[in-house]
């Protein structure tokens, strides 16, 4: 298959063309800069020149493709705190490359977040790939996706657990979360910690993406989630044992302070089951678990 993958120089994207490469497929990745057309081209794949708000783009090389899958966000703009453009940003482009596929029955394979379900109302459990919200910030993508089905786009959704993590992880929350212990010289945690954070390898992620671009059924929901949860208390530990500093309860008050922007994502009691996901598509994670990946060492390497 030819495939466009967007943000194919990112994190994910550096596992996942590889990913597909490896299985046969010819790869085509977005770059928006000089650096990112360098990183896909290292990577053995095509270039297109361009960014999300190059619909034209967008449009055009989906209807070229044999399928997609959509990794990019404007990460800049959740970090800056600006949830809502980013997600303006992120539906254009998907209505964008929705119009390049219709009725075609092409894949198309997008991107969600497990943490979700859990700010919608999921309590007390794990959530499922069965759990679906009317709206909301992320969500009326998912449901946009989903809903190409009805024309005629084999589109799916892969909901990323909070921490996706390994050693090509180079701006993601964890490393966010480390740089704050380094800053503050102690490792945190809120309350007793007890809150549950879900997570997978990095590589683990890509075997999914590459699935489901091959076989997910038409309007699947998909959960990337190899550790159901991890108490945030034991991330923390994990962070302070390896930089050698303490590790200290802090107040809901403080974490604002602690934490920044990820302050409500660092008291979120949000595990997550892919029960659903691994008998649809017999996807078996494989690699180290979040704890035995910060025990190897590389995210505390200067």
């Amino acid at each position: 298959m030819r495939v466009f993958v967007t943000g194919a120089s990112g994190h994910l994207g550096s596992a996942v063309v590889p990913e597909l490469l490896s299985a046969g497929h010819q790869v085509v990745g977005l770059a928006r800069s000089d650096a990112a057309a360098a990183a896909i081209e290292k990577l053995g794949a095509q270039v297109r020149r361009g960014d999300l708000s190059d619909l034209d783009a967008l449009r055009e090389e989906a209807a070229a493709s044999d399928g997609v899958i959509h990794l990019a966000f404007r990460h800049d703009l959740l970090v800056s705190g600006d949830l809502a453009t980013a997600a303006e940003v992120d539906l254009a482009a998907l209505r964008a490359l929705a119009d390049g596929l219709a009725g075609s029955g092409k894949p198309l394979v997008g991107t969600s977040g497990t943490a979700m379900l859990a700010l919608g109302g999921v309590v007390g459990r794990p959530g499922t790939e069965r759990d679906v919200f009317s709206g909301g910030y992320r969500v009326d993508a998912e449901n946009f996706v989903a809903g190409l089905a009805s024309r005629g786009v084999r589109s799916s959704i892969v909901r990323l657990t909070p921490t996706v993590h390994s050693s090509l992880d180079r701006n993601g929350f964890l490393t966010m979360i480390i740089a704050a212990a380094r800053r503050h010289g102690y490792a945190a945690y809120v309350g007793e910690g007890a809150n549950r954070w879900p997570a997978v390898h990095t590589l683990d992620a890509a075997d999914l993406y590459r699935l489901a671009l091959e076989k997910a059924p038409a309007g699947s929901r998909l959960h990337g989630v190899a550790d159901e949860g991890v108490p945030f208390a034991e991330i923390a530990a994990a962070i302070g044992r390896n930089l050698g500093i303490p590790v200290r309860s802090i107040s809901p008050e403080a974490a604002g302070e602690y934490f920044g922007f990820l302050a409500p994502f660092a008291q979120l009691d949000s595990p997550a089951s892919a029960a659903i996901t691994r008998d649809l598509l017999g996807w078996t994670p494989t690699r180290p678990g979040l704890l035995a990946d910060l025990d190897e060492g590389h995210y505390f390497r200067a």
